[in-house]
């Protein structure tokens, strides 16, 4: 029998919370799980969307797209990896998807296809999300997917976007874990169990896991956000504007219902409309259809050309096959204390035409702001918020497992080796686990680890 060689390299999400780029090798096969963006990163030289990347070699060059020979689309080698494995459909773990040559099959889950495409439909072209000609292979929870000498089984787990997975994969060296972004306190925990029980049976050398919440972890369900976000709605005499992301369908469902409960309408970008709409066709998901008569799409004013607002053919289609559910700036105004207005921190400006009256509230429901920039738009929301007097309540649950929760998964699942990622307190969370049997390996950008 052939000994093989199994190792891990980790190109990305390596003191950082997201942009995953794990290559495992088994012998000459070679598969890489997740292929993300470094937002991180990217910040650190970029301020998009006047200072942008214009090329793969500056991306390149600043280490943000790591050199990787024979798995670029616009290197001339020949493919020198066998296949690329999608956890979910964040960017933090998709967007650099944009690179990979054409005739490298990407394995993802059905709902992950489907936002993928949907998204790519929506925006323009562009250098760093771009998933036009990939060869996407779609699985379901039971499968059992063979490249060279690996077999993956992905099983699904519960994340603040559906149809996410993580894989158990059989290689020659003992069975390897990657749990991708994952938690035990949303909507559906059977999931994640579901995986950690499969987990444990392979009775792994090694898991790969995220260790996003070490520190500012919050202890909450999606049942309470639903709960708060109610009491919240109920006591509103204006309008409630949400901030929440286009791909959590549970803060969408949470966000329907209160509205719904309130006798009000939810009001959803044509972006978000278009999402919901494509993610309809997964059976599994259970989303508001756009006829619902608690539901409205906003036609925000756009510039003209000719007379005629400028339009692409997917909005254009949408608020035509929709258009006795479309309000403008004016009806929104009009009709404030029946309705919850979805709004984007790019979408303010909207509200001089809408005019907020006194009563009205904001409700931010995504993770706190991180980063310098998003410190900066923070102060900016603030300011907007300030000149119409509109209090902020922030209802959220992490689409992250807790520290304690991942403790007990760690243990139960009783690898050989942990290799914490997406984190950036990898050292913490090597101190907080350093009783459990298995070791904790701290990795370092781009070495490779021998399993």
């Amino acid at each position: 029998m052939v000994k093989r060689e199994t190792t891990l390299t980790f190109y990305g999400g390596v003191n950082e919370i997201g942009g995953n780029k794990i290559l495992l090798k088994d012998g000459d096969t070679k598969v890489f799980f997740d292929f993300g963006m470094s937002f991180a990163l990217k910040r650190q030289y970029y301020s998009p969307p006047f200072l942008s990347p214009k090329s793969e070699d500056s991306l390149l060059e600043l280490g943000i797209l790591p050199k990787i020979e024979g798995i670029y689309r616009f290197d001339d080698k020949a493919a020198d990896v066998d296949a690329v494995f999608i956890s979910h459909g964040h960017m933090d773990h998709s967007a650099y998807l944009s690179f990979i040559k054409r005739d490298v099959p990407v394995y993802c889950g059905e709902t992950t296809k489907i936002i993928l495409h949907a998204l790519g439909e929506m925006r323009r072209a562009d250098l760093e999300f771009n998933v036009e000609g990939i060869t996407f292979k779609p699985f379901r929870t039971g499968d059992t997917i063979r490249v060279g000498s690996l077999e993956v089984e992905p099983v699904h787990v519960d994340h603040s976007v559906p149809g996410a997975y993580g894989f158990i994969v059989h290689t020659s060296n003992g069975a390897v874990v990657y749990t991708g972004d994952f938690r035990v306190h949303g909507a559906k925990p059977e999931m994640t169990r579901d995986f950690v029980e499969k987990a444990k049976e392979a009775e792994p050398v090694a898991v790969i896991t995220e260790a996003t919440n070490m520190t500012g972890a919050s202890v909450s369900s999606e049942g309470e956000v639903e709960d708060k976000l109610n009491s919240i709605v109920r006591q509103a005499d204006g309008i409630v504007l949400a901030e929440f992301a286009a791909t959590d369908v549970d803060r969408l469902n949470s966000f329907y219902s209160a509205a719904k409960n309130n006798g009000r309408c939810l009001v959803v970008s044509p972006k978000q409309a278009y999402l919901m709409n494509a993610l309809r066709k997964d059976k599994g998901l259970t989303i508001p259809s756009l006829s619902d008569e608690h539901l409205l799409i906003f036609r925000k004013s756009k510039k003209k050309e000719g007379g005629k607002e400028v339009r692409r053919t997917w909005e254009r289609q949408l608020l035509e096959e929709y258009s006795g559910r479309v309000v403008d700036s004016e009806g929104i105004s009009k009709q404030q204390c029946k309705l919850v207005f979805s709004v984007s921190f790019y979408d303010l400006e909207q509200l001089m035409e809408v005019h907020p009256k006194p009563g009205s509230c904001y409700i931010s429901s995504s993770s706190e702001p991180f980063t310098e920039e998003m410190e900066i738009d923070f102060e900016r929301l603030v300011n907007w918020l300030r000149h119409y007097g509109l209090p902020q309540y922030h209802v959220h649950v992490s689409g992250h497992i807790m520290p304690f929760a991942l403790k007990e998964v760690i243990k139960e699942i009783g690898a050989t080796k942990i290799f914490p990622v997406h984190t950036e307190n990898a050292e913490l969370f090597a101190k907080f686990v350093r009783e459990l049997k298995s070791e904790t390996v701290v990795v370092e950008k781009g070495e490779t680890y021998k399993i």
